[in-house]
């Protein structure tokens, strides 16, 4: 028997659940020795995993560089993966298997050191060639080429009709391969075939020769690879082992490590930007169980799709076909109903008989995603596109999300992670899903502590959302979502400590050191929330330290509200806030003593981020029970109000924040509104100081006729060219305010010579006053609607 009848190439799409459903066919057929697995040869360590209970897919092969974690590769598999049937195969019946490639020791070695002609940013899913993805160095990929020989300009579609939905045993394998043989020869397509590729196929090859001569002449080896290298592993084909050695030779290496981590189909499809990815996971998902399921009932004689064959089973087949159809728009049909959307049996029967109709008309084997999606659109959603999305990501896509088992080896990081998770029954889930925590329950207040944890190691699992209460209430709302991708960031932390608590610890600590004072607060804050009381310590020393030393009044004003949420809030959570009060007593009396100076000769851009910093100095205040901070607080934003020299920004904000806590009185505000809005005012300085005291409340204009009287003349004097400069600045302070009160105000101020002292015909200079004789109230009269279409905004009604 020569080489070339004991070798046995399967060329695959690398998710295809037609070329998972061959293999499994023709490794049974076949019956070899050995089965060799496209992929990274350092999975060998954790291959009989996938033979677990516990191991559900999607899950991914991940080989991590141990030195630089972040350096890693990933190598999805599905249950519909080919290369999952092929080591499933080989576990259930003995037979030795292996991952074969270039090791990820040399790829990941040569991404790092930019020695390698493929893209790689060192943190994704392993990206291979099986012939289907595009690549700019050609003018198209080979699937393209060979559809568009056929007639077709979906290349996608013409891959499932002539390869996925059909039944044609290891002749298709043998097609497969003489087509891409043929394909590698044009030199366009040929620039596909990098040298990283040469150096894959040139390992697959070492591999494949080292394992014919240790099984001898009667050996067979069935070799499971993405169909671009097929023909490159046809042993006829090979290359002599010296060009092998050569591209081999002098190759960087790296120590890695290989574990599994769980998947998720949205991850498997090419949208993630996985350039193996499909289309449809969900829909392959659903093929690939249906017609298998189907297989086992009639018999494993199914081939869905060639209802007009010759075969004596065909009525079986067409039942198989019409199974995967009716299951998949039953299926549809029971999520459209759990989002409230009436859907009867009878649409169901309907829109099977659409689908295929359409498969039919078309001349496909089998009713695909375009034909069930047309059928669900036209019958099941009465012609509207708006329930697709939901079908679409649900279903077509899907939500599932693997497991591993327990004897998958893990970083003791990820290890003390999995056990916290299980005793306080949080669920991983690739499907994003809110929970709210009361805080005054121990165990909802240990997943918020493990939450927090986790955010310090840059492994963002949670996210925390608006509860619908104030910040320092005793709930806290999450939004909780698990993706592969964190059990890197795992890896990465595991080198601070062996469990949550400890890195977090280490975490802080370590950023201690460097942290400026701003840094320091939200370290701090971040310390309590994580039930950190030694990390916690340790900021606090380094804040009180830092603060001491600070003379800059902005950086203790970023300081303030932080811990001032720290102190009012901390007892929630049962920690001891009474150095954090000592420090913020000490920085706010800082910051009111050095307000005056730090407010003086700003420009726009550094008065409104002061204005940003007294908004949370005040918020911070107010929420501390200390009427002698508040007091000093309050008297700085007097010397501020009354200050020259300052930015009508600050000015404005401070003279509002005044006014809403009584320290001066509505006829003071006025006065002051007054003065800041005076013709001999700078007409933009005037409008930032309005646009800061109105700061998008309207209630002060809507209850306070003689203040919207002073803005009414301001505005009115205004000259025309400054007019033009101020018009946008005005318009950005009442777009603020919503559209029942810019009516509100627009009514209001075309009554305001009805209700305020002078009225509208003394503000432009007619002497007298309503029923004067020197005043002629008929021609007033005249001139009133004109004012109303002018005052009333367009589009919001009309004053009485």
């Amino acid at each position: 028997m020569t080489d070339a009848d004991r070798v046995v190439v399967l060329g695959i799409r690398h998710h295809g659940p037609g070329s998972a459903r061959a293999v499994g066919e023709a490794l049974d057929e076949v019956r070899p020795d050995v089965v060799l697995i496209e992929g990274a040869p350092e999975l060998d360590a954790v291959l009989d995993l996938i033979a677990d209970p516990g191991m559900r897919p999607p899950v991914a092969g991940l080989v991590y560089a141990t030195e630089a974690t972040r350096r890693a590769a990933f190598y999805p598999m599905a249950v519909f993966s080919p290369e999952w049937v092929a080591a499933r195969w080989a576990l259930r019946h003995g037979v030795e298997a292996h991952f074969v490639d270039l090791p990820a020791a040399h790829q990941l070695a040569l991404g790092a050191d930019g020695d390698d002609d493929e893209d790689d940013d060192g943190d994704d899913e392993a990206d291979d060639d099986d012939g289907v993805d595009a690549d700019e160095d050609g003018p198209a990929d080979p699937i393209s080429v060979l559809a568009a020989a056929a007639g077709f300009d979906d290349p996608e579609r013409w891959w499932e009709d002539a390869v996925e939905h059909r039944h044609g045993g290891l002749d298709r394998f043998t097609a497969v391969a003489d087509a891409m043989a043929e394909l590698r020869k044009d030199e366009a397509l040929g620039r596909r075939h990098r040298r990283s590729n040469e150096r894959r196929e040139a390992a697959m090859r070492r591999t494949l020769r080292a394992t014919l001569r240790r099984l001898g002449p009667e050996g067979r080896v069935a070799f499971v690879c993405g169909a671009w290298h097929a023909p490159a592993l046809r042993p006829a084909a090979f290359p002599s082992v010296k060009h092998d050695t050569e591209l081999l030779k002098g190759l960087p290496k790296v120590k890695v490590a290989a574990t599994w981590v769980p998947w998720t189909n949205a991850r498997l499809s090419y949208r993630s930007g996985y350039g193996a990815g499909v289309a449809s996971p969900g829909w392959y998902e659903h093929l690939f169980t249906t017609v298998d399921a189907a297989a086992d009932r009639a018999g494993r004689d199914l081939d869905p799709v060639d209802p007009d064959g010759d075969s004596p089973d065909r009525d079986r087949r067409r039942r198989g076909a019409d199974d995967v159809t009716a299951r998949w728009l039953t299926r549809t049909a029971r999520l459209l109903r759990a989002e409230d959307l009436p859907t009867s049996s009878a649409s169901v029967i309907e829109a099977v008989r659409l689908a295929d109709a359409l498969a039919a008309l078309r001349g496909r084997p089998l009713a695909g995603v375009a034909e069930l999606t047309d059928a669900t659109e036209s019958v099941l959603c009465a012609g509207s596109p708006v329930p697709l999305a939901v079908v679409g990501e649900k279903l077509l896509v899907g939500e599932g999300l693997g497991a591993v088992p327990e004897a998958t080896p893990m970083v003791p990081l990820a290890r003390d992670l999995e056990r916290t998770r299980k005793r306080l029954r949080l669920r991983l889930d690739e499907a994003e899903q809110v929970v709210t925590l009361d805080l005054r329950g121990e165990t909802h207040r240990a997943r918020s502590q493990l939450l927090h944890r986790l955010r310090l190691l840059d492994v963002p699992w949670g996210e925390p959302v608006d509860s619908g209460r104030t910040r320092g209430t005793f709930k806290e709302a999450w939004r909780l979502q698990w993706r592969p991708e964190l059990a890197l960031h795992l890896i990465d932390a595991s080198g601070r400590g062996t469990t949550i608590e400890e890195a977090a610890a280490a975490t802080v600590a370590g950023r201690v050191a460097d942290a400026d004072l701003a840094t320091l607060t939200e370290l701090i804050e971040a310390a309590l929330l994580a039930d950190l009381p030694d990390a916690l310590r340790t900021a606090m020393d380094a804040l009180a330290a830092k603060a001491a030393r600070q003379h800059d009044t902005q950086r203790l004003m970023a300081a303030v509200e932080p811990l001032a949420r720290i102190t009012r809030y901390g007892n929630v959570r049962e920690v001891d806030t009474e150095l954090v009060a000592s420090v913020l007593d000490g920085i706010a009396t800082r910051v009111a003593i050095g307000l005056g100076a730090a407010c003086r000769g700003l420009d726009d851009d550094a008065a409104t981020a002061m204005g940003r910093l007294v908004d949370g100095v005040h918020r911070g205040l107010a929420l501390v029970d200390d009427p002698d901070q508040r007091a000093r607080w309050y008297g700085a934003l007097e010397g501020v109000a009354d200050q020259g020299g300052v930015h009508g920004t600050i000015g404005g904000r401070a003279t509002r924040l005044l006014l809403d806590a009584g320290r001066i009185t509505p006829a003071d505000a006025n006065r002051r509104l007054s003065l800041h809005l005076s013709t001999g005012a700078d007409a933009l300085d005037s409008a930032a100081w309005l646009d800061s005291f109105l700061a998008g409340d309207a209630s002060l204009l809507l209850h306070d006729d003689e203040l919207l009287a002073v803005v009414d003349d301001w505005l009115s004097e205004v000259p025309g060219p400054v007019f033009d400069a101020l018009l946008p600045l005005v318009r950005r302070t009442f777009s603020a305010f919503s559209a029942p009160e810019r009516r509100l105000i627009g009514e209001k101020a075309s009554h305001l010579d009805d209700v305020t002292a002078g009225g509208a015909m003394r503000r432009a200079g007619v002497v007298g006053a309503p029923g004067d004789p020197a005043v002629d109230d008929e021609r007033a009269r005249r001139a009133l609607p004109v004012l109303r279409r002018i005052l009333v905004p367009a589009g919001e009604g009309s004053a009485p």
